[in-house]
């Protein structure tokens, strides 16, 4: 057993009850794993040779793009495969074999001895029955106890995640839970029988920063509970930061990296690793360089090329790269890279490999003066959508409060992020500014007319200047027209595609974008996720808009590519003096692109300002649970840095809370105000109003908060 090792088991401390492993042997073992699936052109090498251990109490992280084989490798294991899939290595649970066990055998093992928490938890648990009822059933499918005995297990558990109140939850159904709720049930049913493994597949990508701080915290309760080792597979680099010992990277099917997790984090040996790390923007850097994205695409794993599969992406290739893959080979204590010039990453960062340009990204050159008049100008925005009963006769019998007094301002050259949680309503915002809704009350100016009441040939008119690109690019491109025609269609649908130049136009918006005029042939789904993120923004761009809204515009593309988008948009942004509004989820990408940002809380706004000012001393509570849940790509800053956990979830948009909205969430509505402060919290709705120069706040109670100091 390794030093790093001994360390580990030394540390751990698995709970009274579960099953103690041999001394110094892993609880999870795997072997020269392959998986192939066959296709109509041959079979697809998804895993190749992946070999790892896992001991009591540690936590493994695996991490890498999509397509990388990181869940094919954990459904194997699982024997969760579809017929057809070919696995040939060994998998070990307590030096058991698991792989190719009859079912009746596999299916006591999973369970409890290894258990699995999916991605989507809405997939993974019945509709038709109550979580307390599926939770006793994976108690009773291993254990004899009656009934009674594993409804109160459940109970338990529930608690255990930290649902509230898990007296009356474990009588719900799960479509009544909401999604962070939903992943802790999921986490709950993992932990019934105290397993000697739980492998966690993407358990976070689909939730709202807050409730992923939830998420990541019950994971760390079930560790803690069950004393079992963990697998966390996900694309979150941050994640992975704070909440593992071992990390390892795969790519092309194969693990190219593994060691502890600082080292791999502050000093990578394989270029890839240090590419991820380079395209990941994140809150504790000043906005004084570019991102550095990995160019191209992972290869196709029905015929992976000769040599090293990351060759054609690497800076570093040379002629033996190409011909000869290399081995994973040791680099140090603990430390293995798939590389043949490992040695030469001991000084080299991100910055110098991939050509990240030392200098401020265009969007934050000079804006429009203060004094200037906005470009696009919302005032008190209001959006409801009718509930209606069901049944035959449908009445109306309530509203949702989607928006609710909104009011954004956006300069020339500027970019102005929209953020909040799922539900908070930025995208229903975005639309009223295009006019693709049309607002119960207020006003929307375009260079200072209303556009509200426009006419649809002049509202037609207004289209070329404000232009919108989706969150998901392939829902919003024709399947069945080629890209060329999906770009010139606004120029033909506005009468321009002549006047503009025609083919010779549309490949010039091409080359824009970062494709060549032969991409102009194919269709959409013949494209990777970015690659149909330029299209979008092609077309966006074919009318030559003077303001953009980007609707989640990188939600949906992992950390590489996402980079690439973009620093596209920054170019685009300093080439064309573009105003962006930035609708996201996901701060990091903010703190990067926005010049100023918008916080929106249950459809309203509750604090605005310069991004560098919110995200270094925001003054709302909601802002500073939002910045504090945001993971950091560094272990030593995430392990140590302030963490604000909000509790409960969002309440229901068709009945808001009285007064502040946010009161029966925020910490310091829980912890540190008086009676009577809180009834006034309870009682009156704060405005929003000034804080500092041209920053604004909703909160009866604000203070600045620093959240960038380390703990003790």
């Amino acid at each position: 057993m390794t030093a790093e090792e001994a360390a580990v088991e030394a540390v751990s401390d698995p709970v009274a009850g579960s099953r103690p492993a041999r001394e110094g042997a892993p609880v999870l073992e795997i072997e020269d794993l392959h998986v192939s699936f066959p296709t109509e052109d041959g079979r697809v090498r998804a895993v190749r040779g992946v070999s790892y251990r896992v001991h009591r109490g540690e936590a493994l992280g695996i991490v890498g793009e999509s397509g990388s084989g990181k869940s094919v490798a954990s459904l194997a294991v699982m024997g969760l495969l579809p017929r057809g899939a070919e696995v040939r290595g060994a998998a070990r649970v307590l030096g058991e074999q698991v792989l190719h066990l009859p079912d009746e055998e596999l299916s006591r093992v999973r369970g409890e001895r290894i258990a699995m928490i999916f991605q989507d938890p809405l997939t993974s648990l019945n509709p038709v029955y109550t979580v307390g009822r599926q939770i006793a059933e994976a108690v009773r499918a291993h254990r004899a106890v009656s009934e009674r005995k594993a409804l109160e297990r459940a109970v338990e558990l529930l608690g255990a995640v930290g649902i509230p109140r898990p007296e009356e939850r474990v009588r719900s159904y799960p479509h009544e839970l909401s999604g962070g709720m939903r992943q802790r049930v999921v986490i709950a049913i993992a932990m019934a029988n105290d397993p000697d493994v739980m492998i966690a597949d993407e358990p976070t990508t689909a939730l709202d920063v807050t409730v992923q701080a939830q998420v990541l915290e019950a994971l760390e309760a079930a560790r803690r509970h069950t004393g079992a080792a963990l697998v966390l597979i996900t694309h979150d680099l941050g994640v992975v930061a704070g909440h593992v010992d071992r990390v390892a990277v795969m790519y092309a099917g194969r693990v190219v990296e593994e060691g502890p997790v600082d080292a791999v984090f502050s000093r990578p040996r394989m270029p890839y690793t240090l590419g991820l790390l380079g395209s990941r923007p994140r809150l504790d850097e000043e906005r004084v360089r570019r991102l550095a994205p990995i160019s191209g695409a992972p290869p196709t794993l029905l015929a992976p090329p000769p040599g090293c599969p990351f060759a054609p992406r690497c800076p570093m290739a040379e002629d033996r790269c190409t011909a000869e893959e290399p081995p994973l080979r040791s680099v140090g204590a603990g430390r293995t890279a798939a590389c043949h010039f490992s040695e030469r990453l001991e000084e080299d960062g991100a910055d110098t490999l991939f050509g990240r340009p030392d200098r401020a990204p265009p969007s934050t050159a000079p804006p429009a003066p203060d004094g200037a008049a906005p470009l696009l100008s919302a005032k008190g925005l209001v959006k409801h959508f009718p509930v209606r009963s069901k049944g035959v006769v449908r009445r109306r019998i309530g509203d949702v409060h989607a928006v609710c007094g909104v009011s954004l301002d956006l300069r020339e050259h500027e970019t102005l992020a929209l953020v909040g949680e799922s539900g908070c309503g930025k995208s229903t915002t975005a639309r009223l500014l295009l006019r693709l809704l049309t607002p119960d009350a207020g006003t929307v100016e375009f260079e200072g007319a209303d556009i509200a009441g426009l006419p649809r040939a002049r509202l037609r008119r207004l289209r070329q200047d404000m232009q919108i690109v989706f969150q998901d690019p392939f829902a919003s491109l024709d399947p069945r027209m080629t890209v060329a025609e999906i770009i010139a269609e606004p120029l033909r649908i506005h009468g321009l595609y002549r006047e503009r130049g025609g083919a010779a136009d549309v490949q010039r918006l091409l080359r824009t974008v970062g494709l060549g005029p032969e991409h102009g042939a194919r269709y959409p789904h013949e494209f990777s996720g970015g690659q149909r993120q330029r299209i979008g923004i092609a077309r966006a761009l074919a009318l030559r808009p003077r303001t953009l809204i980007l609707d989640e515009p990188v939600s949906a593309l992992d950390v590489s590519i996402q980079a690439g988008v973009v620093n596209l948009l920054e170019d685009l942004q300093e080439e064309f003096g573009l105003a962006y509004l930035f609708v996201s989820h996901d701060l990091s990408v903010v703190r990067h692109i926005a010049d100023r940002v918008a916080v929106m809380y249950l459809g309203k706004v509750v604090e605005s300002g310069p991004a560098d000012r919110l995200f270094t001393s925001p003054t709302h509570p909601y802002t500073q649970t939002l910045v504090s849940a945001i993971p950091l790509p560094d272990p030593r800053k995430e392990r140590r840095r302030q963490r604000i956990l909000v509790t409960g979830d969002v309440p229901s948009p068709s009945s808001p809370p009285s007064g502040c909205r946010f009161r029966t969430r925020c910490p310091k509505f829980a912890d540190t105000l008086s009676p009577a402060e809180q009834s006034r919290c309870i009682e009156e709705e704060p405005p929003l109003d000034p804080w500092a120069a041209g920053h604004l706040t909703a909160c009866h109670y604000a203070e600045e908060r620093a959240l960038w100091s380390e703990g003790p």
